[in-house]
């Protein structure tokens, strides 16, 4: 999977022994699902699954790992990689903005994701089978970047990644159903319902979009209007989540955790966060009872490399190297949606 700013990766265990807790869950809500590692790790230890997220790169994640089912689309995306990883480069738009005016990609890997990309979009596939085809692609275009892992910025000097080939890979999808949704966080544990809900949201300043604007520009291949050195979309510039803001995050959360619609809450958050602890057991109390598992982990690659800037010099110094993650296990949840419904 892509790497990823909070990727819970090494905090999957914890997760999933967290929902495993609560022996009569059928069915778990993801609902800001990222690159949907758990999602797809839920998925595999037999839960149904429905994940969430606004971003339309995360939203295509969610398609493949959560919502296609490997007997369905296997066959058919084996096939079509094939096809797809013998097409010649075609510099275009993509290759521009991306290799010539910022240097994300050594430009022939940026022509070859351009071909790929443009040959997926003029199949008009199903939506499971593209999500497929455009997860492979977004895969292998990570492993040949030439950035810290997120995409404020490139490196000055080409990371040794960067010179590999693309190589289109098969991604993991499992047998079985689920269900991706992308919408608004508010809007989804408004209107999904799950045994229990996993709550993983922004929870500082850092705003995924920004941090994946070539992803998102990717998947829509909508050629936006762009400014800066990393050519970011526009909407990045105007794009603003209150998870994101000190003042409003509290007002956020509340809002979710009141409306989401689930027996039994696994909240993650890390002590980087707006919210402190008592501020969290605060408002996740007024669902349930709260427990807390703390777990010492390394912050993510960019810290640990340093702070630079859009031109990918090295500017600041590294702060701490770890952090606290803390997961928040709420149980016998007080949902009067759900009472009612049974």
């Amino acid at each position: 999977m892509i790497k990823y700013l909070g990727s819970k990766r090494r905090l999957l265990p914890r997760i999933l022994a967290a929902i495993e807790g609560f022996p009569a869950a059928r069915s778990v809500l993801d609902l800001f699902s990222g690159t949907s590692r758990v999602g797809h790790a839920l998925k595999r230890a037999g839960y149904h699954v429905i994940a969430n997220d606004h971003n339309a790169y995360a939203h295509v994640l969610a398609r493949c790992y959560v919502q296609a089912d490997a007997d369905r689309v296997l066959a058919d995306a084996r096939m079509l990689l094939r096809e797809l990883a013998a097409l010649p480069g075609r510099p275009g738009w993509f290759t521009e903005t991306f290799c010539v005016r910022s240097r994300f990609f050594q430009p022939r890997n940026g022509e070859r994701i351009e071909a790929i990309r443009e040959a997926i979009a003029a199949r008009a596939l199903e939506p499971e089978l593209e999500a497929v085809l455009l997860t492979s692609l977004m895969e292998a275009a990570d492993r040949v970047d030439s950035t810290t892992g997120v995409q404020m910025a490139y490196l000055k000097a080409w990371a040794p990644r960067a010179h590999h080939a693309l190589e289109l890979r098969l991604p993991d999808v499992l047998p079985g159903g689920g269900r991706a949704y992308g919408l608004d966080a508010l809007e989804a544990a408004s209107s999904l319902e799950a045994d229990v809900a996993y709550l993983d949201p922004p929870y500082n300043q850092h705003r995924y979009l920004g941090n994946y604007h070539v992803w998102e520009t990717l998947v829509r291949w909508d050629a936006p209007e762009s400014y800066g050195v990393a050519c970011k979309r526009v909407a990045c510039r105007t794009y603003r989540s209150d998870f994101n803001s000190r003042k409003r995050i509290a007002t956020a959360f509340t809002d979710v955790v009141d409306a989401v619609r689930a027996r039994h809450l696994v909240v993650s958050f890390n002590d980087e966060g707006y919210l402190g602890r008592a501020e969290l057991e605060a408002v996740l109390r007024r669902r349930g009872r709260v427990s807390v598992v703390e777990v010492d982990y390394p912050r993510y690659v960019g810290a640990r490399i340093g702070i630079h800037n859009p031109a990918g010099v090295k500017v600041g110094k590294v702060g701490r190297l770890r952090n606290t993650e803390r997961l928040f296990i709420v149980s016998d949840v007080s949902a009067p949606a759900i009472a009612a419904a049974g």
